[in-house]
């Protein structure tokens, strides 16, 4: 299997996030990729290339330029405010809500932030932008992989991009890495493709995105949103709106939900996937689900991961696995080459 790393991942480091009012480690951290990185190297499973850079274009078939603009400026504004902010993380104190405009940018950088974030638990740093870009030309890489032959490939990048829509951030997302590869399968050539959300938490942003569009099928299985983030998005009565109506599955689970009944839901979206007759699949690869994992009510253990890629291996599709979440436990590494070691020895 073909990894795409992302080399520069380390330069978003986030100093703290904020929970319940406490100001608490950031749950993305270098370490996540690192320990995945390592445990590919010990198993010498594929091969591990860096990615080409892709164009700004390429992003706008996802995100709006006016977000783009903000993100790739945003460190800048934040010391230009004042130099001694280079010792802080940029996060916002204001968010437009229901009844307030979005549809005019703010010249206050404070209400820029806000008009472009979803919570206080994604900090802006100095390397924010150039960890993120560089996960998007990963995963932009990884689709165009399968476009020229490859049976898989793996985006190993950070920060995640499943939470990120197409003009905000939250949940550690800025850039939506598995929309961006779903796109340009189609910009390719692919006629219709999946998308396949494994992650413990619904991926909002990937969601919204292609809502109301039916070329992307977007499947999720997830903790209940009544429960786990990202609270506001995720139920099951969402099936998509417009040409898109049927185009968007979710499959909510409540805490204490036992493995039996989650590789239940995960042949439940297996089988509405082989009825959409795709091209290609993208996998929204996120490990949080495993027992031991901080916030994660599920009790899925390293075994069961080989199962999940040997099932998706089943599928016969193209695959393009985007790396997501998954807390910095020492087991996220043997969890996630777990699923590619299932892929690559299905038979």
């Amino acid at each position: 299997m073909l990894t795409f790393y992302n080399e520069l991942h380390g330069q978003h480091c986030g100093r703290f996030e904020t929970v319940r009012g406490a100001s608490v480690p950031c749950v993305d951290t270098p370490e996540r990729a690192d320990v995945v990185v390592a445990e590919l190297g010990r198993r010498n499973l594929g091969r591990i290339v860096t990615p080409q850079g892709v164009p700004l274009l390429s992003l706008e078939r996802i995100h709006t330029p006016r977000y783009l603009h903000f993100l790739r400026h945003a460190w800048s504004d934040w010391l230009a405010l004042d130099p001694a902010n280079a010792d802080l993380d940029a996060f916002p104190s204001v968010w437009p809500i229901r009844s307030l405009r979005d549809d005019i940018e703010p010249d206050n950088f404070g209400a820029k932030l806000g008009l472009y974030s979803m919570d206080r638990s994604t900090p802006v740093t100095c390397g924010t932008w150039i960890a993120a870009k560089a996960g998007a030309d990963c995963a932009v890489n990884a689709a165009h992989a399968l476009r020229l032959g490859e049976r898989a490939t793996f985006a190993l990048t950070r920060p995640p991009g499943h939470h990120a829509g197409i003009d905000f951030f939250g949940g550690s997302c800025f850039l939506n890495n598995a929309a961006l590869a779903a796109q340009h399968l189609l910009d390719d050539g692919a006629r219709r493709v999946v998308i396949l959300d494994l992650d413990y938490h619904h991926g909002n942003g990937t969601q919204s995105i292609f809502y109301e569009r039916d070329d992307v099928l977007y499947i999720s299985l997830h903790a209940d949103p009544r429960s786990a983030f990202p609270f506001y998005l995720g139920h099951a009565t969402e099936t998509g709106a417009g040409a898109g109506l049927g185009y968007n599955m979710n499959l909510p689970l409540p805490a204490g939900t036992p493995t039996t009944i989650w590789f239940a839901a995960l042949e439940t979206a297996c089988i509405r996937l082989r009825s959409y007759a795709p091209d290609a699949l993208v996998v929204s690869l996120g490990v949080d689900t495993f027992g031991g994992a901080p916030q994660s009510h599920f009790a899925l253990q390293s075994a069961d991961f080989l199962r999940i890629g040997e099932r998706i291996s089943f599928l016969g599709l193209p695959t393009a696995f985007i790396l997501e979440g998954g807390h910095p436990v020492k087991e996220i590494g043997v969890n996630v080459v777990n699923v590619l070691e299932g892929f690559e020895t299905a038979d």
